[in-house]
């Protein structure tokens, strides 16, 4: 396994390893058959200038920042000065370049973070499956003998790192496309609530729903990235599983599960019990309202509408069809339409928040399947949309909260990855990290 922030520091403080050499061997790895697809731009000079600095400051006895001269890697969708913000496109092409870093990308230089290379990405971050027609999709680590998918819309993000070439990656999160993939690759996942990051820089899909986040290793070197990124740690008080109360809806969440992903859960949730977590069924009847307020168009859908709507107009060839189709079912809703979801996603709020008071965490599976094979997905659109609304619905549900949530992989060693799902209300990031830290404790 790769090792986790805190094992290379260490590494790093005894003169086993240096930040020049690790960098250099993820770039490697970057150019190996297995990281296909992974990268649409690598940074290699940048990188190793960055790994540079970190040795010599090092030498010179600096204390480091936690990523300073590590390897990280950077969804394509953020803005990087100098150069064309394609976003898993080729419609963008020609387009101006970015005159600033964005504010997640120009935070990881300012900790000194190794910037390796962009990873590719569904286009437009519009789908849970990770499959990108333009630049190919990355092959999910997880399996050497079949084809799987990746999870999207973050899908270079996470493969960058079950591959062992970064320790972070920076990703997004508008409907699960952090947790997605977390999920299917075998990581851990940190979707907060969506005001503790700036949004400058990044290319829009839903502006009520976008959250800028990161992927790792571990719950620790997730906190690690988002302290990053955020610009400020959570103030995290460790506590033991003994007591804490942990809801599981009996809405929606479980419906259509594979036997893999709920035996996995299931073994999963003993545990926790067994590490003294009080777990009661929740009924949280309105997870099922979701589909209902978000009906007319969808918050995706209409926001993304407005954004492409012009470069739809001019290059709609260019688009991924499956994307296209997406795009387009916003292009009916109206404004009353769009300020009646608003209004009635802000009452569900509060009612569903209202129901998890007195929980320390919502669990349930991060998506209620296991990876899906990458051709079948390819060849068929009803496979892939049914497969994409799997994908995403769970995670969706927190997005649609406005919460904060954790996915920690909780399969056994040969199987596939699974992942368990940790859920709070917004602003609740620090609190929930602390159960999530308790929870890959008792899981490891």
């Amino acid at each position: 396994m790769t090792p986790t922030i805190a094992s290379l520091r260490a590494q790093l403080a005894r003169g086993e390893l240096t930040h020049q050499a690790l960098v250099q061997q993820a770039l490697e790895g970057a150019a190996a058959p297995a990281a296909q697809h992974v990268f649409t731009t690598l940074y290699a000079d940048a990188a190793l200038a960055a790994a540079r600095h970190a040795d010599a400051a090092q030498a010179a006895g600096v204390v480091l920042p936690p990523l300073a001269g590590l390897p990280v890697t950077v969804k394509d969708m953020y803005d990087v000065a100098g150069a064309t913000t394609l976003a898993g496109s080729i419609a963008c092409r020609g387009e101006p370049a970015a005159t600033a870093d964005a504010a997640a990308v120009a935070r990881l230089r300012a900790q000194g973070a190794a910037i390796v290379g962009r990873t590719n990405m569904t286009e437009f971050a519009f789908s849970g499956v990770g499959i990108n027609p333009h630049y190919g999709t990355p092959r999910n680590p997880a399996d050497t003998q079949v084809a799987r998918v990746p999870g999207g819309s973050s899908s270079g993000a996470a493969v960058s790192v079950a591959l062992g070439l970064a320790v972070a990656a920076l990703g997004s999160d508008t409907g699960g496309s952090i947790r997605v993939p977390a999920a299917l690759c075998g990581l851990v996942g940190f979707k907060s609530t969506q005001s503790r990051v700036p949004r400058t820089g990044a290319f829009e899909l839903s502006r009520t729903l976008d959250t800028v986040c990161a992927m790792a290793r571990s719950v620790e070197d997730c906190l690690l990235a988002d302290a990053a990124i955020a610009d400020a740690p959570l103030a995290v008080r460790r506590r033991p599983l003994e007591g804490l109360r942990l809801a599981v809806p009996q809405t929606l969440m479980f419906d259509a599960i594979e036997p893999a992903v709920a035996q996995a859960f299931e073994r999963a949730l003993q545990r926790l019990s067994a590490a003294g977590a009080r777990v009661v069924d929740l009924p949280l009847a309105e997870l099922a309202e979701i589909a209902r307020i978000n009906a007319p168009g969808g918050f995706s859908p209409v926001e993304a509408h407005a954004v492409h709507r012009t470069r739809l107009a001019q290059k709609r060839a260019q688009f991924d069809p499956r994307v296209v189709v997406r795009i387009e079912a916003g292009a009916s809703a109206s404004a009353a339409d769009y300020i009646a979801m608003q209004d009635a996603r802000r009452d569900w709020i509060a009612r569903v928040e209202q129901r998890l008071e007195g929980f320390d965490a919502l669990v349930c599976p991060t998506v209620p399947i296991v990876a899906p094979e990458t051709a079948a997905l390819v060849a068929s659109d009803e496979a892939f949309f049914r497969a994409n609304g799997l994908l995403l619905r769970n995670t969706f549900a927190i997005n649609f909260l406005d919460g904060c949530a954790f996915s920690l992989p909780c399969q056994r060693a040969g199987e596939l990855p699974v992942g368990l799902m940790l859920s709070s209300v917004r602003g609740d990031d620090a609190r929930l990290a602390a159960v999530a830290l308790a929870a890959q404790a008792a899981l490891a």
